[in-house]
């Protein structure tokens, strides 16, 4: 009897046990598969609100409208830029055609041209406050004098000149002389600078003509905000460091912009100010809620992969596999929280040049511009409960590393042909004139554009060079057209071929993770015979299944 009695108690404690283990299984099993559902099968389940869903398409509306908005204001500081720039080569530049030739703004071939050029700067630099129909004015010191206009000159060392054998002896050292004149006294340049510019051509390296300028851009009235100032570093260089007997002139400019706090604009709505203002901090607000739940979800997964992988490893004694594991770590998640930080970025850095605390127009459209390329690249994960674009993604999944490995193959056949290109045919053809431009014109070429002027364009003074180029080109159009894109197109379709074939014919090969999801289908397909399954639990763990599949290569 006494036996009997433990033999019971023994029974009943692993029949207790082995419930409790049932019990944690079905408990995981029921949050794995809520976990995959998709944002419709989450609310029929459990009534469960998609907010995330909710929160990613507000996003993507007060997004896209914040870029909008921005991207107006941004076009009239650029414009502002260009124009401007124009407008200083018209008034600076001697002869100025209206577009630079190559880098360079105009030349001169003889030396009065040359003496023209420079007086031409120095009157119009005196006259700017009669000529110039735009708001520019002379920069001036914490003094308030203006700033004094400086031209320098640097040449060769002269050691002797003979009439008879050597009439050229110079020393590789160079020297350098400048003169500076404020605005007033620059019309009595000529009297002070006649033995300055009493110049030796042959060691003539450079003369500079360096002053700054002050500028407003009143565009952004019309946007009831206050304006921005400008301040114009200009150095206009006339170049005789070839000593060919043509003598460039170029007219560099560095634009710089401050906060014209002093400025008052009457009439300025400052109820659109505070819209602007509201409107930007509820996109900071939902960035930040956005950013937030995709964290919570993260969290959640890898807990769930935690218990997943004890599970495994208790009952099964291995592993988690690494599809499985990349079912749990969702990189869609991380796309989402790097394109909210980005947006907030943006938003604070557009709240502060609104305030014209800032000016730093660029790097906010940087921000905001990568911000809203990552959120509407982060649509695709809800497409992808779609069976047909489900496909598309999975192959451009399956194509991603085999494409980026022959990338890298044809990459150094393209950098070979970049480099060759530059050193042979860049001092005849103007596209090869720089690396960036081969690597450019390169690219053109592959896509089948721009063929007959590339062959047009160059100059057939060298018949070697000519015949060069032509083997050149039409080995690269060859290689690349024929050969190389032919076999990226040809893996991105055997992919997609792959894909579609295990996708709706064979099925895709299951995980531990799927195959421990179906056994609680398996259970309930005995009772779906009687009628007792709801449609919802199959409709779930398709849903599973097929994204649990994506990971498949």
């Amino acid at each position: 009897m006494e036996l009997l009695v433990r033999y019971l108690d023994r029974s009943n404690s692993v029949s207790s046990s082995v419930s409790q283990d049932t019990f944690k299984d079905e408990n995981l099993r029921d949050d794995l598969r809520f976990y995959f559902m998709n944002p419709c099968e989450k609310y029929r389940a459990r009534k469960h609100i998609p907010w995330k869903l909710g929160v990613q398409v507000l996003k993507i509306i007060m997004v896209t409208t914040q870029l909008i908005l921005f991207g107006l204001s941004n076009q009239l500081v650029v414009s502002y830029k260009e124009e401007s720039t124009m407008a200083l080569k018209q008034l600076f530049i001697k002869n100025y055609g209206g577009e630079d030739q190559d880098d360079y703004s105009a030349s001169v071939f003889t030396q009065q041209d040359f003496y023209s050029s420079v007086s031409y700067v120095m009157e119009q630099y005196s006259r700017l406050e009669e000529l110039s129909v735009g708001p520019i004015s002379y920069s001036e010191d914490k003094d308030s004098k203006p700033l004094p206009l400086v031209i320098c000159k640097r040449l060769y060392k002269k050691r002797s000149l003979e009439s008879s054998k050597h009439p050229f002896q110079i020393d590789t050292e160079q020297e350098t002389g400048c003169l500076s004149f404020d605005p007033k006294s620059v019309k009595q340049w000529k009297m002070q600078s006649s033995s300055f510019l009493d110049l030796d051509f042959y060691r003539l390296i450079e003369v500079s003509v360096n002053f700054q300028l002050e500028g407003v851009n009143l565009q952004t009235v019309r946007l009831r905000e206050l304006p921005d100032c400008y301040t114009f570093n200009i150095t206009i260089n006339f170049d005789n460091s070839c000593h060919s007997g043509k003598l460039k002139i170029f007219l560099y400019l560095e634009i710089s912009s401050f906060v014209c706090k002093e400025w008052k604009i009457y009439g300025s709505a400052e109820k659109n100010m505070h819209l602007f203002l509201m409107f930007d901090l509820f996109v900071i607000l939902v960035c930040l809620t956005s950013a937030t739940l995709c964290a919570r979800s993260m969290i959640l997964a890898i807990r769930l992969l935690q218990r997943f992988s004890r599970l495994l490893l208790e009952n099964h004694g291995r592993k988690v596999c690494e599809d499985d594991q990349k079912e749990f770590l969702n990189g869609w998640y991380v796309l989402v929280i790097v394109a909210d930080l980005l947006a907030i970025i943006g938003s604070i850095l557009k709240i502060e040049i609104q305030a014209k605390d800032l000016t730093s127009y660029d790097v906010c459209s940087i921000f905001l511009g990568t911000s809203t390329l990552l959120v509407w690249v982060s649509v695709i994960r809800y497409l992808g409960y779609f069976e047909k674009y489900n496909v598309l993604i999975l192959t451009m999944r399956v194509a991603l590393p085999k494409v980026l490995r022959f990338c890298c193959c044809a990459g150094m056949i393209y950098l070979g042909y970049t480099f060759c290109g530059w050193i042979v045919l860049g001092p005849y053809h103007e596209k090869f004139e720089q690396l960036s431009r081969v690597a450019e014109c390169l690219f053109s070429l592959l896509n089948g554009d721009d063929m007959f002027a590339t062959f047009a364009q160059l100059k057939a003074k060298n018949t070697l060079v000519w015949f060069f180029s032509r083997a050149y080109l039409y080995s690269f159009i060859s290689m690349f057209i024929y050969m190389v894109l032919s076999l990226f197109i040809a893996l991105i379709t055997d992919s997609y071929e792959t894909v579609k074939q295990h996708y709706h014919e064979k099925g895709l090969p299951l995980t531990d993770l799927q195959k421990f999801l179906m056994e609680q289908l398996e259970s309930s397909d005995m009772l779906e015979s009687h009628g007792t399954v709801a449609h919802d639990s199959f409709s779930v763990f398709c849903c599973c299944r097929r994204d649990c599949g994506n990971q498949d290569d």
